[in-house]
C-alpha cells in the first residue's frame, strides 16, 4: 500500500531516534518516496547524513535553508507529502501540533500539510501519562490525527512502563492496514442516524433519552475515513464533525428524523440507524408553560413512526443495519428485531453493563447477520468499535 506514496518522516529529539533510522529504511524498501525532516534536537542523537543515505533524499532541518529559490521549502514539502509520520514524537512536538505552534521546520510543515498524519509517541512513562500530554493527544485525536501507541517495557531513562516507540515493523503494518481500510467503502454512499430525539411537552419541557450520539458520530467518521460519502442525520447532541466527506443534517423530533431518513434513503448503498428515536410523544403539545399545581399531572402519549421498520419495508439495494440497546435477553431481542424490521444486520449491546451504555466513550457489542452468524466486539473505545463495524459491513457487502 505504501508503494509510490510520498511519505514525510518527521524525527524529533529522543533516544528512540535510532529506531527512526530503521523506519526510514523499511519505508524505502516498501517503495515509498521518503523525505526526512529533523528537529535540531534530533540531530544531537543521529547525524542527518544517516537519514540522507537511507532515504536517498536531502534531509530538512532549517526553515530558512532555502536550497531552491523557486520554491519555499516548507510549503513545497508540505504540499508534496501524502503521508506524514512523526516518529519518535516527543511531548514537545505533540504540544506544538495541538496548539498550532510553528517555530521550526517540522512544526511549520505540519501546520501547512494536508497529508494524513501518524504520530508515534516516545517518552518517559510519567511524561506519557501527564494530563497535559494526554489532553494534547486527545485534541489531535479529535481532529483526525492517527496515533500509533507506544509499547511497554524497559525505557532508556531506567523506568519500566509505557513509552517505548513502537517497533518500525509494526508502524509500517499499521499504516498499510489504515491505507487498505481507507478504500473499503470507496464510491459508496452511506446514511447514518445518530443521537436522541426530543418530543415537546410545552415551551420549557420535553421527552428525550440518554443517547449522546457518540456511537453514531464515530460510525460516520469511520465510514468517511473508509472512503464513503456520508450523510449524517443527527439529533440534538454536543458533538460535531469537520470531515469533508460528511454532510450533517440536524433534526430534533422523531417526525423530523423519519422525514430526513426517508428523503435521503433512495440513493444510498448503506444505512446505519444508530439514533435512539423516541417511541412516544405527547398527544397534546401545550403552547404555554404548564404551571405547577397541587395535583399530579398525567401526560397522554402516542406512538411515533417506526423509522427503522419503515425503511426495512421499502429497501431494495440498500444494506440496512439497525441498533438494539437492550437490558435483558440481549441476543434474543436483537434477533427478533433483526427479523421484524427486515434488516441485513443488527448491532446489539447490553446498556446495563458498565462501559457499554449511553453517554460513555466505550462500548461492547455483538454484530448479528441475517443468517444468524455473530461477531462479538469486546469493550473498546467507540471509535474502535465503529472501525470494526465498518470493516464487517464492507465485508458483508462484498460477500452478497
Amino acid at each position: 500500500m505504501l508503494k509510490d506514496k510520498n511519505v514525510l518522516l518527521g524525527v524529533t529529539g529522543g533516544i528512540a531516534v535510532y529506531k527512526a533510522c530503521d523506519l526510514a529504511s523499511k519505508l524505502t524498501q516498501q517503495g515509498a518516496n521518503v523525505r526526512v525532516v529533523m528537529t535540531e534536537s534530533a540531530t544531537k542523537f543521529v547525524s542527518p547524513l544517516t537519514f540522507q543515505a537511507l532515504s536517498r533524499n536531502p534531509v530538512y532541518i532549517d526553515t530558512f535553508d532555502e536550497k531552491d529559490p523557486e520554491k519555499i521549502a516548507h510549503i513545497d514539502v508540505a504540499d508534496w507529502a501524502e503521508i506524514a509520520i512523526i516518529a519518535p514524537a516527543t511531548a514537545n512536538i505533540i504540544a506544538k501540533m495541538a496548539h498550532g505552534i510553528a517555530d521550526d521546520m517540522l512544526s511549520t510543515i505540519l501546520l501547512a500539510t494536508r497529508a494524513n498524519i501518524y504520530i508515534a509517541p516516545a517518552m518517559n512513562v510519567h511524561m506519557y501519562a501527564n494530563k497535559a500530554v494526554m489532553n494534547n493527544m486527545q485534541i489531535l485525536d479529535s481532529w483526525g490525527y492517527h496515533f500509533i501507541e507506544p509499547g511497554e517495557g524497559y525505557l532508556a531513562c531506567g523506568y519500566v512502563g509505557k513509552g517505548r516507540l513502537e517497533e518500525p515493523t509494526e508502524i509500517v503494518r499499521v499504516i498499510n492496514q489504515h491505507l487498505k481500510d481507507s478504500s473499503l467503502l470507496s464510491g459508496k454512499k452511506v446514511l447514518i442516524s445518530a443521537g436522541p430525539t426530543r418530543e415537546t411537552i410545552d415551551p420549557v419541557r420535553y421527552l428525550t433519552n440518554r443517547s449522546s450520539g457518540k456511537m453514531g458520530y464515530a460510525l460516520a467518521e469511520a465510514a468517511a475515513a473508509s472512503g464513503a460519502d456520508v450523510t449524517l442525520v443527527s439529533g440534538p447532541v454536543q458533538l460535531n464533525t469537520n470531515h469533508p466527506n460528511i454532510k450533517k443534517i440536524d433534526i430534533v423530533t422523531a417526525e423530523e428524523m423519519y422525514n430526513a431518513m426517508h428523503k435521503n434513503f433512495k440513493n444510498v448503498d448503506i444505512v446505519i440507524k444508530a439514533a435512539a428515536v423516541s417511541d412516544y410523544r405527547p398527544k397534546t403539545v401545550h403552547k404555554e408553560k404548564v404551571k405547577k399545581q397541587e395535583e399530579n399531572w398525567t401526560i397522554s402519549l402516542e406512538r411515533t413512526k417506526d423509522v427503522l421498520q419503515s425503511l426495512g419495508e421499502i429497501k431494495d439495494k440498500q444494506f440496512l443495519v439497525g441498533f438494539a440497546a437492550e437490558t435483558e435477553n440481549v441476543i434474543e431481542n436483537g434477533i427478533d428485531k433483526l427479523k421484524r424490521k427486515f434488516l441485513n444486520a443488527i448491532v446489539v449491546n447490553d446498556v446495563s453493563k458498565k462501559g457499554a451504555g449511553f453517554d460513555v466513550d466505550t462500548n461492547a457489542v455483538t454484530y448479528i447477520r441475517r443468517d444468524g452468524s455473530k461477531q462479538i466486539l469486546p469493550l473498546a473505545k467507540k471509535s474502535e468499535i465503529a472501525k470494526a463495524l465498518i470493516q464487517l459491513i464492507s465485508q458483508d457487502i462484498r460477500d452478497e
